[in-house]
């Protein structure tokens, strides 16, 4: 009896292999309750918050890189510090060779962040809940706008390069 190859599974493999996550980590992470352990008793209506989150790629061999998110949260009720939670959460992601050079920048910007975004969601949530606060859920963020803001903020920043550099001319 011949042996019938089954192979449907060898595309697939390789369409997976195109972004592949070997690792991911907390690089560095602050968590700072300046009043505690009065702040969590007071009743004064809710915090200020307000949240900063980038992305940032580096390489690290080859098609493998490293890509970071910095996620800072900033409490404060009536200027006063409530608490400061500063997270840097990261993965390797090796691309495949398959993929263009040119896709190489949205994929670390984009797709990895994206990957990687809902692991630090649940760092900051549950560092928030252990610090003696409720949960804090961070809500999904759109990474690919977020992307095209760099974009638009580096080609400004090359244009008002291009035209200082000819004044000085």
């Amino acid at each position: 009896m011949a042996k019938k190859e089954n192979n449907t599974t060898a595309p697939e493999q390789e369409a997976q292999s195109s972004l592949i996550v070997n690792t991911q980590y907390i690089k560095d992470l602050s968590f700072e309750n300046p009043s505690a352990p009065m702040q969590p008793l007071e009743n004064e209506g809710s915090p200020d918050i307000s949240i900063h989150i980038e992305a940032q790629a580096k390489p690290v061999v080859d098609r493998s890189f490293e890509v970071s998110l910095r996620i800072q949260v900033d409490a404060k009720r009536q200027e006063k510090k409530v608490f400061l939670l500063e997270l840097e959460y990261a993965g390797v992601f090796t691309v495949g060779k398959d993929v263009p050079d040119e896709y190489l920048r949205p994929i670390l910007m984009i797709e990895c962040p994206r990957i990687l975004f809902p692991f630090a969601r649940h760092v900051v949530s549950k560092i928030t809940q252990e610090a003696g606060y409720p949960a804090l859920l961070l809500t999904p963020v759109d990474f690919a706008e977020l992307y095209q803001r760099q974009i638009s903020q580096e080609q400004h920043a090359q244009q008002e390069k291009e035209q200082t550099t000819g004044m000085i001319q």
